[in-house]
Parts: structure tokens; sequence; C-alpha cells
């Protein structure tokens, strides 16, 4: 790891991640799948630490322009631009980042901590798992992602479905094709770079310039005004808190897949207003705690999300999605055997997050400024610059314009698919469960000649048994209870302010 070769390419990762992630709507999704081929003529070891210096470098660099131009680069940061741009309006711009930049390093290394110590007893638990297990897992994965996208569980499901039906171009495991319509670029199946190129790059830039991003003008924040560059007291004091709350929440958040980024950056920030003095401060002057929290349960939750990639193969979010297909392109095969087999690429890509969190801190605190100033390139100089890296990434891959064909059609379909409130993360997650679903569940069936009873004949198959039912049930119960909740809340605001104007009345004395 303390190489010069390595230690370039993390750095060239993590400058090259936060650029990525600074443009407003892309993020490390399409950073990943934008950079992905420029490191096919690397060594596996040297190609999976750059990515992973471009995954969290990615980030990071969405804090930055959601702090300085109220633009997220992804979900994840949405709690970001809610407390740190009201902060740069009132000249706290560089304390925010700062704050920012703290909370991912110190987030990232505790994580790194517990990836360290979580995946091997991770592998060696699941190296008892087979094809039954794995399914039924990948089933559990999958019900996460659709109870967790907006608010419609119907939506999330047919993201889950479209993802499904791409994923059976090709052969069959039985040796018959399948919606391949004669034509031999088929054969193999429908290519996952392109369409993570076509989702999450084009994508989300036809969805940018539908909005009318690059109509809008940006007045960027300087943040070399002339307030103090470090955060004061009172910010360490309550981002402090709230970095030690969403760190451990983020990675545990993050292990379960299709949990991810988002919804642990949303439940950290919806701790922190909970448990906030005043609240009112929230989303109005700008919380430091608000800001921290998130950013720390982000960063952590990319962590916690390479356990399940490590030890099972399951992707537990986008970008992880993303890195499998560089998995596999590498003819590294993800499970329980990966760190016995391959032992120096997976200690490689955990040893990277220690050295890359060092990195990143630094690069961040001194180059913060320079990194602002790619938030003033405009949006329509960026957009062509950003098609034509799409379409050279995805012909560099294997030479074909067919595949470039189909990133341009899929750069459609996550259009369309976000215009109608659909998930193209969860579609490209999906896309990469759905062959291992229908693997694990073929294999299962042989084994038990075709009966389902081999689903509940193991302890570990019945356990996640129990978890999928209670997954379902959960949203059934928790409405409810939400609603009382919310209710006894109200009374009691209603009751204190009702007893706060009586106190406040004058008593009037009567003769």
């Amino acid at each position: 790891m303390l190489s010069p070769t390595t230690v370039l390419l993390l750095l060239v990762g993590v400058l090259s991640g936060m650029v990525v992630g600074v443009i407003p709507g892309l993020g490390p999704s399409a950073g990943l799948a934008i950079l992905l081929p420029l490191t096919f003529g690397l060594e596996p070891v040297q190609a999976i630490v750059m990515l992973a210096a471009v995954y969290y470098g990615a980030f990071y660099g969405s804090t930055i322009s959601s702090v300085l131009i109220n633009a997220p680069g992804d979900a994840a940061s949405v709690p970001t631009a809610l407390e740190g741009y009201p902060m740069a309006r009132r000249g706290r711009a560089a304390p925010a980042l700062v704050l920012g930049a703290l909370a991912s390093f110190v987030a990232g290394t505790v994580a790194a901590v517990l990836l360290t110590v979580a995946a091997p007893a991770a592998a060696s638990v699941t190296s008892s798992f087979g094809p039954p297990e794995l399914f039924l897992l990948i089933v559990l994965g999958l019900l996460t992602m659709i109870m967790f996208v907006g608010k419609n569980w119907v939506r999330g499901l047919l993201s889950v479905m479209l993802g499904f039906a791409i994923g059976t171009v090709g052969v069959e495991l039985g040796g018959s094709q399948r919606y391949t319509f004669g034509s031999t670029e088929l054969i193999n199946g429908i290519p996952f770079i392109p369409v993570a190129i076509g989702l999450f790059g084009l994508g989300e830039i036809l969805w940018t310039l539908y909005n009318g991003a690059h109509r809008q003008e940006r007045a960027p924040v300087d943040v070399r005004a002339k307030s103090a560059f470090w955060p004061n007291r009172s910010e360490w004091r309550e981002g402090g808190g709230a970095i030690a709350r969403g760190a451990p929440l983020g990675f545990g958040m993050g292990i379960i897949p299709g949990a991810g980024a988002t919804v642990s950056s949303l439940m950290a920030y919806s701790m922190e207003k909970g448990i906030s003095r005043k609240p009112e401060r929230f989303g109005n002057t700008g919380a430091p705690a608000g800001l921290a929290g998130p950013e720390a349960a982000n960063n952590a939750a990319a962590t916690g999300a390479m356990v399940p990639l490590l030890t099972l193969g399951i992707p537990g979010s986008a970008s992880t999605a993303v890195l499998l297909g560089g998995f596999l392109m590498w003819e590294l095969k993800p499970g329980p055997l990966l760190m016995e087999q391959n032992p120096e690429f997976a200690w490689g890509l955990i040893g990277s997050m220690y050295l890359g969190n060092v990195v990143l801190l630094l690069v961040n605190i001194f180059c913060i400024p320079v990194f602002a100033s790619v938030t003033r390139i405009s949006l329509p100089t960026l957009a062509p610059l950003i098609m034509v890296l799409c379409a050279f990434g995805a012909f560099t891959v294997n030479g074909s314009i067919i595949e470039v064909g189909i990133m341009f059609g899929c750069a459609f379909l996550g259009f369309f698919m976000r215009l109608y409130g659909l998930s193209p993360a969860t579609l490209v997650i999906a896309l990469v469960l759905g062959p291992m679903a229908e693997d694990n569940l073929r294999r299962s069936l042989i084994a038990s000649d075709g009966s389902f009873g081999i689903f509940v004949s193991r302890e570990p198959s019945v356990v996640l048994l129990c978890v999928a039912a209670a997954l379902l049930v959960l949203p059934l119960v928790a409405a409810p209870v939400k609603r009382a909740v919310g209710r006894r809340f109200a009374n009691r605001r209603a009751n204190d302010s009702e007893n706060a104007r009586s106190a406040d009345t004058p008593e009037v004395e009567h003769s």
C-alpha cells in the first residue's frame, strides 16, 4: 500500500472522485461507471485501490456542491445541502466544508476498523451458506430496496422487475437463448458497464437539463470570506457528538443490502433533529449537527456496504454494484472464499481505506478553494464533455458500437424512470442480483428434487425467512404507531403553548 505507484493511483482516484462528485447531477455511482474503463490496463489490486478512492472521494465531492451552490450530487447529500448551504449564506462556508471533511475522515476511519473486524467474521459465518441461504439473502436485500424507494413500494417493485428483465437477456443456465432476437451481440447478455454509464452518467445529465438547471444563474459562495476558516467551539461541540452517533449508525445500515448511504444519511438527519434542543435551526440558519451527522453516516455506510460485497458477492448499493462489475471483469468472484483465495486483493482494498481517508482529509482541507472553482463551470459546458466521456468509456470496454447504443438507450430509460418516480439505482442492483438469484434458486431446487421445503429445512434459511416476513409487516405496524406518536407530541406542544400563554397573561384583580 505504501509503494509509490499505489499512493499515486490513490491520489489520482481521490482527486477524480471529488471532481466527479462536485459536478451537480453526478455522484459516486456515475463516477465509478464513467471511470471504470480507465482501470482495465492496471493490475487488479491497483485498479481496485484507485476505484475505491474514486468511491469515497465522490461522496465528499458532492458535499462541496451541496454546501456552496445547494446542488447535492446524489440523494445521500440532501441533508448536507439543507444545513450546509444556509451556513454558507451566512458566511460559514469554509467551516461547513471543514466540518464535513472531518466527519468523513473520522467516520471513514471508524468504519474501516469495523470492516477489518467484521469482514473475516462475516466470511466465516457465510462460508456455511448454501444456495438456499444465498437466494433468500438476495430476496431480503431486494425487499429492503423495494420498501425504501420513495413512498410507493409499487414503484420499487417495478424498478426491481425492470432490472430482472434486462438480466434475463442472453443464454440461460440450461443453454437456451432468451430475448436475443437473433443478435449475436446479445448472446452473452446486456453488458453491465454500458447500462450503468447510461443510467447514472447520461441519465442524470438528461434529468438535470430537463429540470432547467442549465438556465439557472449560479451564485457560488466564496470560501475565502473574511470569516474564520475553522469551525468555532460551538460548531465543534455540536458536530463532534453528531459524528459519534452517525458513524456506527451508517456502518450498521450500510451492511444491510439495499439500505445504503441514502437511508443512513436521512436517518441520521432525523435523529439529530429529533434530539436537538433547537430544532428550529434545521433547514433555516443551518445546524452543524445536521451537517456532520449525515456526512458521517453517509461515509460510514459506503464502507459498511463492502461487507456483503466482499463476503457474499452481494452489492449493498448502486456504487458497490458497479464495483462488483469491475470485480467480475478482473475475474475475481467476491464471496466467502475471497479472503482465503485472494487475500492480497481483499486486504489491499481494506488497507487502501485507511490510507485513502488520510489522503482525502489532506486534499479536502488544502484544496477546498480549487474544487469550489469547479462549481462555477456552467452546465451547458459540462454536459457535452460528460456525454463524450461516457460514450468513450462505453466503447473502450469491448470496442463495440452496439454497447454505445445500449448506453444511449439506458440513458433515456434512466431519464423516464426518474420522470415517473422509479429508481435507476434499484434497477442496477437488481440487474446484478437477478442472475445470481436465478442461479441459486435453480441449484436449490435441483438439490431438493424440485421441493421448496429446502428453504425451511435449515436454521439460517428459517432466520432469513423470519427477517423477510418482519420486513413486510414492519410498514403495516409502523404507520399507526407513527400517527399515534405524532398526535401525542402535537397535543403536548399544544398544552405547552397554552400554558406559556397563561403564564404570560397578567392576572386582573376584581374588587
